[in-house]
């Protein structure tokens, strides 16, 4: 169980969730099949909308606009094993980039009219002060998972409030969309173990490729994988909050941890998660995992190339809108996502019923 008096705003916004309403559910069906269209003809994009009003609790849901995205930094000591080409460096130079707006995710989300934020809650380097620059850093990178916890629990969970507090000061802001991103050299390491940890998949099946790899190094990342299970004593997560607390802190990232927070923190609020790829997809099985009905407020933006994502994206239940073969990160294919989501609600407003058209309907 989560101890409410030594993780007072974890305690708190799990209390603050709520499943899927089911009479919004059923009403958003219902109004679905009176549209002028014929029942199912939008596919994916109708459940999309009916998913989004029983998260909301009321039909037909709230407009998912604006929309906010958070790129979540950090750190990786696993890097040290050799299982990534880019230098660590890479991870502050990128976060100077976003904050630049020169990044693909920057580019994205001004097509998409998506505010930007970076969080800090790990990067092995300080960062100078700037707009759009929240600083949560837990400390200076994560220990090497492949020899030990990577975090301790109660650093896995300094970083699950802090995306708890951005998802929160976010919305206060005015944002009704929330979408995930993150950023850190070495963090698809981090995700095949806790997607191995929380699906009991073989590390062999959830390992992939990265920013690019060759045959030997990839060889080597699922050895590294494989070893930070046994090491840690995370091949099966139980039942309980605290299990999926200690395995996060066994071969998690800060910014998995982090997303994780900011998914229960969107959820307590009831305002949708757009997830993005396969380091989304590791954070929201640790969502759920402390908290089942958060799923119930997160999309499937997209399916990323990593064999990973696929698997997590199973285990939640959730069909992603984009399959474009992405493996970039950054939030960018939540954020390709996001006018998709947009248009389903956007039918519910705006479409008229058979009734309201005067349209005849399909005979029996």
């Amino acid at each position: 169980m989560i101890r409410p008096w030594r993780y007072a705003v974890l305690a708190e916004t799990l209390a603050e969730i709520r499943p899927a309403d089911p009479r919004a559910l059923a009403d958003a069906r219902t109004h679905q099949d009176r549209l002028t269209k014929p029942r199912g003809s939008l596919g994916a994009l109708e459940e999309v909308a009916i998913r989004l009003a029983g998260a909301a609790g009321t039909s037909p849901p709230p407009m998912p606009a604006p929309a906010a995205l958070a790129i979540f930094a950090a750190d990786h000591g696993v890097h040290a094993q050799g299982v990534s080409p880019w230098p660590q460096e890479v991870t502050v130079q990128m976060v100077a980039n976003f904050l630049a707006g020169g990044a693909v995710a920057n580019a994205f989300a001004a097509q998409s009219g998506a505010s930007v934020t970076v969080v800090d809650v790990g990067v092995a380097a300080d960062l100078p002060d700037a707009p759009s620059l929240l600083k949560h850093k837990i400390a200076y990178g994560t220990a090497d998972l492949s020899v030990g916890p990577a975090m301790s629990v109660d650093q896995a969970v300094q970083a699950l409030e802090a995306g708890i507090s951005v998802a929160r000061g976010l919305v206060q802001g005015g944002a009704r969309c929330l979408i995930t991103g993150d950023m850190g050299i070495a963090n698809t390491t981090a995700s095949a173990a806790l997607i191995a940890a929380f699906t009991g998949h073989d590390p062999a099946e959830v390992t992939g490729r990265g920013t690019g790899i060759d045959d030997e190094t990839h060889a080597r990342k699922v050895a590294v994988v494989r070893r930070a299970i046994e090491v840690n004593d995370a091949a099966t997560v139980g039942s309980q909050p605290s299990d999926a607390l200690r395995v996060l802190a066994a071969v998690g990232g800060f910014e998995h941890a982090a997303i994780a927070g900011f998914v229960l923190g969107g959820a307590a609020c009831r305002v949708p998660v757009i997830l993005d790829g396969v380091i989304a997809g590791a954070a929201a099985l640790v969502a759920t995992a402390l908290d089942p009905a958060a799923v119930d407020h997160c999309i499937a933006g997209h399916r990323s190339a990593e064999p990973g994502h696929a698997v997590a994206l199973a285990a939640l239940g959730l069909r992603p809108l984009v399959d474009l073969e992405l493996r970039l990160g950054e939030g960018t294919g939540g954020l390709l996502a996001h006018p998709l989501v947009c248009a389903a609600v956007r039918v519910m407003h705006d479409v008229a019923t058979f009734d309201s058209a005067g349209v005849s309907e399909k005979q029996a």
